[in-house]
């Protein structure tokens, strides 16, 4: 399914729906987004909107040989890496989630950390991360402290929306990452 695009009706259900975690046992880094989008909850693939950045920088980051598709997100874990979000639910815009979602997001993202024991975390999203950890004064890059034993970095939301960065400075920052594991 390399072209597609969810009808209005599609998207306008979406926020019934959501994404299911792509996630297994020892991987070399669990991605933790923010929550699903519209476009994410109506294709049920991550990242799926066409002006994410994500799997463009995954390739410029040098974690694939090529630039996936969002329906080929499957490929992932046959390279180690996997993909959560702190919160389930869909929103159009991720400031349209709460700050007790992002702290019960944070709880659940450490329970998931015990379970299945990846190398490295990545969460996408300074303010997410600051909000579920209550760490207000974090940094991006390689955190201080560790999750549940697990080395933590925080790296920029590659939402299209993040005018902040662009592909190839997220790809620097998700590259020091690949590096370190």
């Amino acid at each position: 399914m390399k072209n597609f695009k969810p009808s209005k009706e599609d998207l306008r259900d979406a926020v019934n729906r959501t994404t299911e975690d792509l996630i297994d046992y020892n991987l070399k880094v669990l991605f933790c987004g923010i929550n699903p989008g519209l476009w994410s909850a109506a294709t049920g693939f991550h990242f799926a909107r066409p002006g994410n950045r994500f799997w463009k920088v995954l390739h410029l980051a040098g974690f694939t040989d090529r630039i996936l598709h969002p329906s080929e997100e499957y490929e992932l874990l046959e390279r180690g890496c996997g993909i959560t979000s702190f919160c389930k639910r869909t929103t159009a815009r991720a400031d349209e989630l709460s700050a007790e979602e992002f702290i019960e997001g944070g709880k659940l993202l450490v329970k998931k950390l015990e379970k299945f024991k990846p190398q490295t975390l990545a969460v996408l999203g300074i303010t997410a991360f600051r909000a579920a950890f209550r760490q207000p004064k974090a940094k991006l890059g390689l955190q201080d402290e560790k999750i549940a034993d697990v080395p933590v970095w925080v790296l920029p939301n590659p939402s299209g929306l993040n005018a902040h960065y662009q592909a190839n400075d997220l790809a620097e920052l998700f590259r020091e990452v690949r590096q370190s594991i």
